[in-house]
């Protein structure tokens, strides 16, 4: 028994220097904020925008003019075959249009009739078209609008990803504090059965208490001393898996120091600290739901496709004019006496290809649609049966408070008793079995609370204001 308490004393000299070396609290609105500023994940989430940002900036690209210079010259046994020179500068349009402006400069013995053109060159400026296919939608077309739509679905899974390891990082902080407060639970008891045990002692010293009533005290107060070793150990776990969500700015891990606490007035500031006070269920709005949204810009985007793919039915029939000149600065010098035209038209017989990718297009649409509406039915689901699982905490909380204050009731009655004579150490560790299991209730009963609260944060995708 002396070694019992010498391990209590050592107990509470460890519990005393820590207490004094408390120097702050980490409520869970500071904890959420590391956790949104620094965390590895979190800011990996943010590279899905950046990823979006440069697949739209390859797209608009497919629209950037371009200057392009081919140049061709063969000489043999000192003769000059040929000398081509073409430069050419092409504006590409958001519709089937393209506007160029070229230059052209041949010579040489053996050049092609129809590469014959004046000694200064040949300057010419027209327009390219697609009449039929490409002309009200084509791949570059296609391209951009998927492109900008995709950067829009990114910002709400980037809100979803965000709002998953806010969610985890306070299902972390709750657990913290549930085994911070069974630690005190522990802690408070302890000291009863020490004063117990001391009792039973000099008492039994004085005749007026018997061996078994020493004993019987005995295993109490270590009992008292094993459940709060077991709870130090589970606190230090927790506090390390806290660690792992704190983070400084130069991604350097952060672990949580003995002298921090958590805020056991958490429950107060719950509903503040997600921004949950004004939500409510009848109110909620699916189609602002970030994943609603992200599908819906995803079908969009599956829209543009399928019109793409109806619009590769067409034949294509591309033409173009050019005006021509060999004086480009003279004022009127293109007319349509000189000019450069073409027509070309292409029809696949069959059109299996297209047709193949048309049924794809409708598919993948119909896909998307089908889960959309399932995904809108789970979402309002998951929300009702949270809602209804916290006005049934509200209910429960009120009788484990009543529970709890009953059974501290009992106890201090049996502890007078026990004093008085009248009771014995049996009941009165009874009787204190029973209000310390209803209090771990109360504590498991507000940490379930708190993750319910957490899980409508989750499901209904809130955002925590910065």
């Amino acid at each position: 028994m002396k070694k019992v308490i010498y391990l209590l004393f050592l107990l509470i000299v460890q519990n005393n220097y820590s207490q004094e070396k408390i120097s702050s609290i980490l409520s869970l609105s500071e904890f959420l904020g590391y956790v949104k500023n620094y965390h590895p994940i979190v800011k990996q989430a943010n590279l899905v925008i950046n990823n979006s940002e440069a697949k739209l900036l390859k797209a608009r690209g497919a629209f950037d003019p371009k200057i392009e210079v081919d140049f061709d010259n063969k000489q043999f046994k000192e003769k000059e075959y040929y000398n081509n020179l073409k430069g050419i500068f092409k504006i590409p349009t958001y519709y089937g249009l393209e506007f160029k402006a070229n230059f052209e400069n041949n010579n040489g013995l053996f050049l092609n009739p129809e590469a014959n053109v004046p000694t200064n060159g040949l300057y010419a400026a027209g327009v390219s078209a697609s009449l039929l296919k490409g002309l009200l939608i084509n791949q570059r077309m296609a391209d951009l609008k998927q492109a900008k739509l995709f950067v829009n679905q990114a910002k709400e899974d980037q809100q979803i990803l965000v709002n998953e390891i806010l969610f985890n990082a306070s299902l972390a902080y709750f657990k913290w504090l549930k085994i911070f407060n069974d630690q005190n639970v522990y802690r408070s008891f302890l000291k009863n059965a020490l004063f117990r045990f001391e009792s039973t002692k000099t008492a039994y010293k004085n005749g007026d208490k018997t061996a078994i009533d020493t004993l019987e005290a005995g295993i109490t107060l270590k009992n008292r001393i094993l459940n709060l070793e077991k709870a130090r150990i589970q606190l230090v776990k927790a506090s390390l898996e806290l660690s792992n969500f704190l983070w400084l700015n130069n991604n350097t891990p952060v672990e949580l120091q003995e002298n921090i606490i958590p805020d056991v007035k958490t429950l107060n500031a719950i509903d503040t600290t997600l921004n949950i006070a004004l939500f409510n269920n009848a109110n909620f709005d699916i189609d602002n739901h970030p994943k609603i949204k992200s599908l819906n810009y995803k079908i969009s985007g599956l829209k543009v496709n399928k019109r793409l793919k109806t619009n590769n039915l067409l034949p294509e029939l591309d033409a173009q004019y050019n005006f021509l000149t060999q004086t480009p600065r003279q004022q009127n010098s293109f007319n349509i006496d000189n000019y450069k035209a073409g027509i070309r038209f292409t029809l696949p017989i069959f059109l299996r290809k297209e047709r193949g990718d048309l049924k794809l297009a409708k598919a993948k649409l119909m896909d998307a649609e089908f889960e959309n509406e399932a995904t809108k039915v789970t979402i309002r689901n998951k929300v009702n049966a949270v809602q209804q699982e916290l006005e049934s905490y509200y209910v429960q909380n009120d009788y484990i408070i009543d529970i709890v204050k009953d059974y501290s009731t009992l106890l201090k009655a049996e502890e007078r008793k026990f004093f008085l004579g009248e009771s014995s150490l049996f009941l009165v560790n009874s009787r204190e079995a029973k209000l310390i299991e209803n209090e771990l209730k109360a504590i498991e009963l507000e940490n379930n609370f708190l993750k319910t609260k957490a899980k409508l944060f989750k499901t209904a995708v809130i955002t925590i204001a910065d």
